[in-house]
């Protein structure tokens, strides 16, 4: 029961998250082109939505996130769960070619991040309660060459949000960090899956259990959790090998 918000109302895990909270719940599914989202809106119908909302939201637009999210209060009342899920992975190649394109993936995966977060957070203390999903990503937990430009703006996140969910303790806020490896899904399509890979479905499925349980980070799967802590130490020379 209660409201549901994702950030980013395309986003096959995001969607997969609002599809296993949905059962009594009103879900409002915030992104562009809002009008387009009729597949999503009867799949979450289907999974017992009470209701489904859209509304219109850009991520890179920073001086409308505060008004979208007041829109979505005024309409709702509280928000009770916020999945933040939107983001962009690049092309590391052209990153390094074209500073714009670089620019465009830091923007949208750290600095449209800490700009919602930021307005999220304050909203929610305000109410005094709710949960907040960030998916940052095992490409930050130590940047590799073959996608730096991504794993560096998941790194800041990373850092981001765990500072951030220090700063909500004890507010009646948590902060659910969700680190995946890669995910075999849209974003990924044409891509070689990389070892302990998972599907959205799956990254859900930890992500609901995790939040449920109260758990302040997951990793998606648990493998690559011990499996980095090792890693982070492996011979820079060896690193810079690593595939994506």
């Amino acid at each position: 029961m209660g409201t549901v918000l994702v950030l980013g109302g395309r986003s096959e895990i995001g969607l997969e998250v609002a599809r296993r909270l949905a059962p009594g719940s009103t879900v409002v599914l915030a992104a562009r082109r809002h009008t387009d989202l009729d597949d999503e809106e009867k799949a979450l119908l289907d999974a017992g939505a009470a209701a489904v909302d859209r509304v219109e939201f850009d991520a890179d637009d920073l001086a409308r996130h505060r008004a979208v999210l007041d829109s979505v209060v005024a309409a709702h009342g509280r928000l009770d769960t916020v999945v933040v899920a939107f983001g962009i992975l690049g092309e590391q190649a052209r990153a390094e070619r074209e500073v714009e394109h670089a620019l465009a993936v830091v923007h949208t995966d750290y600095v449209a991040h800490v700009a919602v977060l930021t307005h999220l957070a304050q909203v929610l203390r305000a109410q005094g309660s709710g949960d907040l999903v960030v998916f940052s990503s095992v490409a930050g937990a130590r940047v590799r060459r073959a996608n730096y430009v991504y794993g560096s703006a998941k790194a800041g996140l990373d850092g981001f949000a765990s500072g951030l969910a220090d700063a909500l303790h004890g507010t009646g806020v948590r902060l659910l960090l969700v680190r995946p490896g890669f995910v075999v899904g849209r974003m990924t399509e044409g891509m070689a899956p990389a070892p302990f890979s998972s599907t959205p479905a799956q990254v859900a499925e930890a992500t609901v259990r995790a939040l449920r349980a109260g758990r302040g980070e997951v990793w998606v799967p648990g493998v690559l959790r011990p499996l980095f802590g090792v890693l982070r130490h492996a011979p820079r020379a060896l690193w810079r090998r690593m595939p994506r």
